[in-house]
């Protein structure tokens, strides 16, 4: 039996559940780790000073709309090469893949130009102490201008992911995440004969992790044996495929990157109270992770297998993987949820939080997560939109949970209310509009399309 009858079977008629956790697993894993990193990065950085740990707060918006870019057009590429898996088209499958690769590269030089002129305004716009100024700088210069590695290193990982190969990609990223993780302390205090860097270490473990990651990557694409081949012999631009990625691509990176426009309206809002009030809302993020990860890696999963099945036609099957996610998506956030609401205290201490970090911190842990439920169902049902080619609809539900409720409602409890405890119900209130919103397009992607796909050949 050939590799390629091997997938056909396995994403289209496997049992669903151990086909989800075959295929979800080493994702979820990979993204625990990233997590991981996430936290152990800003644990370093928390050890220089808490002004370091506010310039790295303020970065994470620069940060976010990279990885926006990055992972939008791969899911884009991800989901036409599952598509045109499961309808026999491998040639175009193939073609999906080298344009998805050269469009992160290009991509990349964008972010490198950025990266090398017009980083310091973008700091100057939330803070006026100079010195969270020029250490936010350094920081996010150095990330965008060797952005190569993360784009190359994140669309293989997904091209291979819309094969149902879900080891490599878990490998890719554990090497990234584990070569980060060690050299942060390497970099940013000069341990092993190193200069001490202080917080540009920091960013130079990060992008030295991206592209050792992307140096495997390339290897195991270019020896080892995939369903889907990289190769520029004869190749030719089309447009048309461009589109057919971008169609969800663009969707899935405006998705992404109206988290960007969030965190800079958020640090603004929050700015008006404190440098601790935007520093805990940075901290949020990097603790949520813990939780959001794995659900995210639970798509990454559960993406390939709708677009097959949905370009196989076979709704029994498509239902079955959304189903299911939900229930997985909603045990995670549960047990995330519960250690947010009895453990904030020791969650933010991590970070050597202060007194007064504490005092605004603990609340706001509390209050965000009881939205944890809502998020679970949302993120799973816009991966399903995705997977299917409705990239609008995932658009639209994140414009809702990120900007159109949860930054006007932030503002307006800011304003009135005056204290910023009140902020933090913003977040449960805007995934609770956002989630009815999902559950509208659901009904009406399954009254006009999904109930009429052919069920045969269900399993």
């Amino acid at each position: 039996m050939s590799d390629t009858t091997q997938a056909q079977n396995k994403m289209g008629a496997a049992p669903m559940l151990p086909l989800i956790l075959s295929m979800a697993l080493p994702a979820m894993f990979s993204m625990l780790v990233q997590a991981l990193y996430n936290i152990v990065d800003s644990y370093f950085v928390s050890q220089l000073s808490q002004k370091a740990l506010s310039a790295v707060s303020l970065a994470f918006p620069i940060q976010n709309l990279q990885i926006a870019f990055a992972v939008g057009t791969a899911v884009g590429v991800t989901s036409l090469i599952s598509r045109r898996l499961g309808q026999g088209r491998r040639e175009e499958a193939g073609s999906a893949a080298v344009h998805g690769l050269l469009l992160g590269i290009a991509t990349s030089l964008v972010f490198a130009v950025y990266g090398a002129f017009f980083t310091t305004p973008f700091f100057q716009m939330f803070e006026s102490d100079q010195e969270i100024v020029h250490m936010g700088d350094q920081y996010i210069s150095v990330c965008c201008i060797f952005s190569f590695g993360c784009f190359i290193s994140i669309m293989l990982e997904k091209t291979l992911q819309a094969t149902g190969n879900m080891i490599w990609p878990m490998v890719f990223q554990l090497v990234g995440a584990v070569t980060n993780i060690a050299l942060d302390p390497v970099f940013i205090f000069g341990y092993f004969g190193m200069p001490a860097l202080g917080v540009t270490g920091a960013a130079v473990a990060t992008v030295a992790g991206q592209i050792v990651s992307m140096v495997v990557c390339i290897l195991v694409m270019a020896f080892g044996k995939h369903e889907i081949k990289i190769s520029f012999k004869g190749f030719r631009l089309s447009f048309r495929t461009i589109r057919d990625i971008y169609a969800v691509g663009l969707p899935a990176i405006v998705m992404q990157a109206i988290g960007t426009v969030m965190n800079m309206a958020m640090n603004g809002i929050l700015s008006r109270f404190s440098t601790e009030a935007y520093t805990v809302f940075g901290l949020y993020f990097k603790l949520q992770s813990f939780v959001f990860m794995p659900v995210f890696g639970l798509t990454q999963g559960l993406l390939p297998i709708m677009g097959y099945n949905y370009g196989a036609r076979n709704k029994h099957r498509l239902l079955s993987a959304l189903k299911q996610g939900c229930v997985i998506a909603l045990i995670i956030m549960t047990a995330g949820m519960l250690v947010f609401l009895l453990l904030p205290e020791q969650l933010l201490g991590i970070f050597s939080a202060s007194a007064k970090l504490l005092e605004i911190g603990v609340p706001a842990l509390r209050t965000i997560c009881t939205c944890f439920l809502f998020a679970a169902l949302g993120i799973v049902t816009s991966t399903l939109f995705q997977s299917v080619g409705r990239g609008t609809y995932s658009l639209i539900i994140s414009l809702m949970r990120q900007l159109i409720v949860l930054v006007p409602v932030a503002w307006l409890l800011a304003s009135l209310v005056g204290d910023v405890s009140a902020v933090w119900w913003a977040f449960p209130i805007a995934e609770t509009v956002s989630l009815a919103a999902s559950i509208f397009f659901f009904l009406r992607l399954y009254s006009k399309e999904l109930k009429h796909l052919e069920t045969a050949n269900t399993r």
